[in-house]
């Protein structure tokens, strides 16, 4: 099981890359070997503002929908188009394959994403 040091995670399976106040997000290795052959991502709150924990959209696999997560408040800035076309890239490369970029409107919620020791412990890895 792939979860790289340099990231940060949530309880919910979503990984987040930070870079001065943009957090890029996708979902964990773990996540996608959980839902399987994944072949539609939706994300339809591009240019919205969300809460933490808010649902920024969905990812369908061929046996479930499971909704995503927004692992920090702010703005939706961008979303990842090659999904759209490439949805099983999130199966091939969980971390290359990012889903969201968003402007971070309250840094201190970093300090309550887990750490990839934190994380490796939630999913018993």
């Amino acid at each position: 099981m792939n979860i790289p040091a340099e990231l940060k995670y949530t309880k919910d399976h979503e990984w987040v890359r930070l870079e001065g106040d943009v957090a890029t997000v996708g979902i964990t290795d773990f996540a996608q070997s959980e839902l399987g052959d994944i072949v539609y991502v939706e994300v339809d709150t591009l240019d919205e503002t969300l809460d933490k924990d808010a649902v920024f959209g969905t990812v369908e696999a061929v046996k479930t929908v499971s909704d995503l997560f927004s692992p920090l408040s702010g703005e939706v800035i961008e979303f990842n188009e090659a999904l759209e076309d490439a949805p099983e890239s999130v199966n091939e490369d969980a971390y290359g394959a990012w889903m969201i970029k968003i402007k971070i409107s309250d840094p201190s919620e970093v300090d309550s994403l887990l750490s990839h020791e934190a994380y490796k412990e939630l999913i018993g890895a």
